[in-house]
């Protein structure tokens, strides 16, 4: 009798792929957390910069 030896790649790769997706699953959170606060600090400051021109445009008037 011969011992055949049979390697099972398909379960490798499925398992490299899982870790792979995770990989880029908690890449793209941490990077549309860090985007999401970006957006939100210009947006701040815009309200901020339109608040002031119009206090100053009423207090002209």
């Amino acid at each position: 009798m011969k011992n055949y030896i049979y390697l099972d790649e398909k379960g490798q790769i499925s398992a490299e792929m899982i870790l792979l997706i995770g990989a880029l699953l908690i890449i793209v959170i941490v990077a549309g957390g860090y985007i999401f606060g970006i957006t939100k600090s210009v947006g701040g400051n815009i309200t901020e910069v339109i608040d002031t021109a119009r206090d100053n445009t009423i207090g002209r008037m």
